[in-house]
């Protein structure tokens, strides 16, 4: 005495599997649609890369300020050689002489 009495309907051909149909389709749902699809994953991993090496390129370009900051802490006449030139400033009682002569 069988409780579920299902009949195949005539447009689903006899070699399909009713629950293998099922599995199918939620495998491509898993696959293709929401926030945690595969496609979606792949998609946040890139961006996680891309961001890592912007990361990394920052933090590099930051230790390198870092480093110049630190020297021209430490080192007079290096700070001076840029305030001379950078910023045109100059000793009392001193002349200075801008060209544009290459």
């Amino acid at each position: 005495m069988a409780i579920f009495n299902f009949q195949r309907p005539k447009w689903i051909p006899r070699w399909i599997n009713i629950p293998l149909l099922i599995f199918v389709v939620f495998v491509a749902i898993l696959l293709f649609v929401g926030d945690n699809s595969f496609m979606r994953s792949t998609e946040y991993r890139s961006q996680i890369n891309e961001l890592k090496s912007k990361i990394q390129s920052l933090e590099d370009s930051a230790s390198t300020y870092e480093a110049k900051v630190n020297e021209l802490n430490t080192d007079n006449e290096q700070l001076e050689h840029l305030v001379r030139e950078k910023y045109g400033m100059k000793r009392i009682n001193e002349e200075v002489y801008i060209t544009d002569i290459p």
